[in-house]
């Protein structure tokens, strides 16, 4: 079945509520959308949301590239060869992973649909669905805990807590939502690059009464080396973010000591499924667990990395709460939220419909 033609647009979605992180504020969702179209009428969705600050794209780049003209290659071209189009898509978007993100997606989407089969059986699920955490931003103890509260209403059982500006209100923050919030709540922590070694150290052992599962990127990429005065057992609750950007980092932070003991894989870093596997199949041979996060983004893009995810046998953690920020979404399917888990659909490709 042939592709027949293509179409991308850009969405600005406000979040629900602004939340702040270590080096910025957010107060909406700028997305790119890609719909690619089979000669028999099935569609295939994909979408983007790259962060500027981290992988050096822009919603509006990405936009940009996708009506560039370089689609109109896979005009007439087969779905079956889904993998090769990926491959020159890989190629042509070197360093873009948001527009390399947004054509994997749609083609995985489309190809799934062709089959009539989820994603995910085309790949193997490997795992059970396992709960995601919910991301509360930079805020003060009040609004902390308010939000803490909400989403424990909720169902969910998992609490990521943004940090990396004052070490000394971090702390206090953890430790007042550990007496709020109780032992069974798990608590994960996102410094966002902000702290340097002697306020990590200082978290580290502030923190062991409220018993952190996970921290994300404690300091700044470029200083990966200092996490080595850690201890092992320090280092094995680290999680690689914003140093983990392709496979070739996923190598590099592999090689022994391990700087860190989890990896963040984030679809709208590395540029989509075929590439995200590449990276969970390093860690695999290097013992390393897998963390699977997002941006701010569609429930498209959030169902195709829980999709992914499930294929993976050493995921371990999920942080795919992105679409769950936005004030609406123009996608609907892809999965339902039963006790804080994401349960895919079983539906063709991703299971998303445009609204």
């Amino acid at each position: 079945m042939k592709i027949h033609s293509y179409r991308a647009w850009l969405e600005n979605i406000p979040l629900s509520k602004p939340y702040s992180i270590a080096y910025s504020t957010s107060s909406d969702a700028t997305i790119v959308f890609l719909e690619l179209t089979l000669e028999n009428g099935l569609t295939g969705l994909g979408s983007a949301s790259p962060f500027e600050e981290v992988v050096g794209e822009n919603p509006a780049d990405t936009l940009r590239h996708l009506q560039s003209g370089f689609l109109g290659s896979f005009i007439g071209r087969d779905i079956r060869h889904f993998n090769q189009l990926i491959d020159e898509a890989t190629v042509h978007f070197n360093h873009l992973p948001g527009s390399l993100a947004a054509v994997d997606l749609a083609l995985h989407d489309a190809f799934g649909k062709f089959l009539g089969i989820p994603v995910l059986e085309f790949y193997g699920q490997k795992i059970k669905p396992i709960p995601t955490s919910v991301t509360i931003g930079i805020k003060d103890i009040a609004g902390t805990l308010a939000d803490a509260k909400e989403y424990l209403h909720m169902g969910f059982q998992i609490l990521k807590i943004k940090t990396g500006v004052d070490v000394e209100l971090d702390l206090e923050r953890m430790i007042r939502l550990r007496e709020m919030a109780g032992p069974a709540i798990q608590l994960r922590v996102d410094a966002n690059q902000g702290y340097d070694l002697p306020k990590l150290k200082r978290f580290l052992s502030g923190a062991e009464k409220a018993g952190i599962e996970l921290i994300e990127q404690p300091l700044p990429a470029t200083a990966d080396q200092d996490l080595l005065q850690l201890s092992d057992q320090q280092r094995s609750i680290l999680v690689a973010d914003e140093s983990l950007l392709d496979a070739s980092a996923a190598f590099q932070l592999a090689h022994v000591p391990t700087r860190y003991g989890v990896y963040n894989i984030k679809l709208m870093k590395c540029g989509g499924i075929r590439a995200a596997k590449e990276i969970a199949l390093l860690a695999q041979q290097g013992g390393i667990s897998l963390f699977w996060g997002c941006n701010d983004e569609s429930k498209l893009s959030i169902t195709a990395a829980l999709h992914v995810a499930l294929s993976c046998s050493n995921t371990r953690y999920l942080d795919l709460d992105g679409s769950l920020e936005l004030s609406k979404d123009i996608i609907t399917g892809g999965f339902r939220i039963e006790k804080g888990c994401l349960i895919p659909l079983d539906a063709p490709g991703f299971g998303c419909q445009l609204t």
